[in-house]
This record gives structure tokens, sequence and C-alpha cells, in this order.
């Protein structure tokens, strides 16, 4: 099917190799119109994000901690991933942790110097999680390495920095130790090579032209004019939160855009003016394709700052994603902006869901679960520090209606504690 789609699209003009044959006089005089859109905020993407809170950082503990000989790791090397975590820097590590005691258990061992220092492993519900997390990436193991070949398809030189790929690989679905549990099984495809700067990169070995067909091209079929298709004028899937309003100018200023030559983001656009609406609708459809190939389709801003160079991008490239709130949603839950592509939501509810994406979600349920429960006073602490479930309380709990903002007071009020010391 893919390459029955990817013939058709060479037919009607689509191939790489025609595309820069466009009209340069045509391309070049079409300048950057200087259009501002405002920004509205939209409550069901939000909830999106602010769904997530901390999931990453804990299924990231969870995946490193069950990488461990004993399934159980100190304190104290836990606290090396803090970074990669993304945690605050006013949380202690200890303290993240002990939010969530319906996913780790904590003991305490002794160190060196012989002082009891906290130990963390996975509780039951959340080893046997895991443990299904592992077999649903080995079922997809053919989807991710198609996701992977094609965001290195995307840049100039098949090549990105490890870690770059380290920032999208939660997104992506890669495996927390891809490195090694992914790539080496792939090595007729990746290959680690050492960069001018002497960091480690990854290099796509082989070409696959089925891959190079953005989504756009694959759903153009369905979706988009023949005519339009023949003439390489593909536009993108609009939507606007309610109430937004376009005024005239705006309006027409973006059905003339729709209108201009589509570029393949597998396709060299060197011969694009970057001052020219046509190179911006390239860099929409960079971010389109890139988004496409996350799993919730989105991602933090922050992850794409590395992105300019390899994928050949101009200065401050990031702005299309304000000047198009019809294509991308950018949310600003939890302190951070989340890039998010509206055409693959119904209001807060993913159109597509991936395999893996089911078992975050069950994840979060765990989350939620201890935090309410640890509100409720259902987890106490034993003489040697030991969380444990108290049965007792949750009998009384049970029978009880109790909101979940005065559950969650309680949660939301604790201290953090101090900064701990990296390693």
């Amino acid at each position: 099917m893919v390459a029955w789609l990817f013939s058709r699209l060479k037919l009607f003009g689509f191939s790489c190799k025609n595309q820069t044959g466009l009209s340069l006089n045509y391309l070049q005089g079409r300048c950057l119109v200087n259009i501002k859109l405002k920004w509205v905020k939209d409550k069901d993407l939000d909830t999106v994000v602010s769904a997530e809170k901390d999931l990453k950082a804990v299924c990231f503990l969870v995946s490193i901690i069950s990488l461990s000989p004993e399934n159980c790791l100190p304190v104290y090397h836990l606290r090396c991933h803090r970074r990669q975590l993304g945690l605050p820097n006013d949380v202690k590590m200890s303290t993240f942790i002990r939010r969530y005691p319906s996913i780790f258990h904590e003991s305490h061992i002794l160190d060196s110097a012989g002082t009891r220092v906290p130990s963390f492993c996975l509780t039951p519900e959340a080893r046997e999680l895991h443990e299904e997390q592992i077999v649903v990436l080995r079922q997809c193991w053919t989807d991710l390495r198609s996701r992977l070949c094609r965001l290195l398809m995307l840049t100039s030189g098949c090549t990105l920095p490890l870690q770059t790929i380290d920032q999208l690989r939660w997104d992506m679905g890669l495996p927390y130790d891809y490195q090694n549990s992914f790539v080496p099984y792939n090595h007729d495809l990746f290959s680690f090579i050492r960069l001018q700067d002497d960091r480690i990169g990854l290099k796509l070995l082989l070409w696959d032209n089925d891959l190079a067909v953005s989504e756009l091209q694959k759903n153009a079929a369905s979706q988009q004019m023949e005519e339009d298709i023949r003439n390489g004028y593909l536009a993108f899937p609009i939507g606007f939160t309610r109430g937004f309003g376009l005024n005239r100018k705006c309006m027409d200023w973006l059905k003339d855009w729709q209108k201009l030559p589509y570029t393949s983001p597998y396709c060299d656009a060197s011969h694009l003016d970057p001052r020219t609406d046509v190179s911006e609708k390239r860099i929409v459809g960079v971010f389109h394709e890139l988004l496409h190939l996350t799993l919730q389709k989105k991602t933090e801003r922050k992850n794409v700052s590395n992105l300019r160079k390899p994928f050949s991008l101009p200065q401050k490239f990031t702005k299309v994603f304000e000047r198009h709130p019809g294509i991308f949603y950018i949310s600003k839950k939890d302190d951070t902006q989340t890039v998010i592509l509206r055409e693959a939501y119904d209001g807060d509810k993913l159109l597509q869901k991936h395999p893996l994406v089911s078992i975050r979600e069950r994840f979060t349920s765990m989350l939620r679960k201890g935090q309410l429960d640890r509100s409720r006073g259902l987890y106490k602490k034993d003489p040697s520090g030991h969380f444990y479930h108290d049965e007792v309380n949750e009998t009384r709990y049970s029978s009880e209606e109790v909101s979940d903002h005065n559950m969650l007071s309680e949660y939301d009020s604790e201290s953090d504690g101090l900064i701990d010391n990296n390693c």
C-alpha cells in the first residue's frame, strides 16, 4: 500500500527530484507575509498535557530500576539520572519517588560508611505492568524502527546526535535503553558514529523510498482534490479553538498560504528562500511530519531546539508554531511549552491510539490511585520506615464520598524538601 501511494504521489509530481524544478521565480516572489495570530487557550488540549504530569519521569525510573540486577536501587544511584528525568531543581529524588507508593516500594540499605540510605524497588503491580510493556514493545518493534528511520531521514545527513534522539525517545516510544536494547539489533539500518564535535551520533545506513512519504501525502488521496495533488498544492488540516475568530485579512492570507506548493519534508529544500511563505510551508510540513512520528502527536518545544541544523531550518524556525495555531497548539501547562498537533485530537481524545499509549494510560491510573490513597492516609510507615498499604483505613474510606480536590489538597501542600546532590 505504501509503495502504491509513493508511486501515485510521484506520478502527481511529488518526487524529491521533481520538486527542485519548481519555478524559482515564483517561489522567491512569495515573500513572508507579516501575519501574527493570537494564542487562545484550549482546555481540552491542556488536559492532555496536565493528565500526564510526572508520567515520563516515573516510567523512566521504572525502566532504570528494572534494569538493575536486583531490581532495586539505592537513591544515590537514582540521583545520577535526575537530569534525564527532568525533575525540578527544588525537588529531592527521594521525595519525588515517595509521592507514588503504588509504583515504588521503599526499603533501606547500609552504604559503605554503614549509614542507612533509602532504596527503591517496584511494587508487584508496577513490575507486572512494566513486563507487559516489554511485550508490547516487542510487538511494535517494526513500527518503532520505522519511526526512527523516518526521523533520521528528515535530517540532511540522515544523522542525529544521541543527545537529540534522547530528548525525543519518550515521545517516539523508544525504550529507555534504546542504544543497547534496540539499535544493536538493527545494525543493518543504524550505526553509531563520532561527529565533528566529538559527540556520538546515530546514522541511518539505508534510505527507504517507501518511508519517504509524509503523512500529508499519504492522506492526500482521500482528503485533497486531485487537481491540487497534481499541482503539488497540498493543504494542512486546520482547526481552531472554539471562539478563536479570524479577521478577513488573516483568513485571506491563510487561504492563499494553503494553496502554496508543498515541499515534502524528506526532500532537499536548499533551493527555497527562507524569507518566503513557501519556505515557511515547508517548515510547517517538517514539524507536521515530526509530530506524526510521536506516539501522542505532541512534544515539548524545547525538544526541537537542537533540530535547526540537522533539519536545515532557518533561524527562529519555531515561530511557525505561533503563526499557525490552526495546525499546532502550544500548551503552557506544567511550566513548559508543549506543541500538539491539533488534527490528531477530538477534544482531549487521541484519535489513533498506539498500543504503548494504552500502557501509559494504565500507569497514569496507578499514579492517580497511589496519590489519592496516600492523601487519604492509606499508606503508613512502619517503624523501619517502609511504606505499607493500610487495609483498615482503606475499608473506612471506601464507603465515603470524597472529592478529588479534597483528596489531593494534602498531597499538593506537601513540602518537597531540599535539592539532591547530583552524582
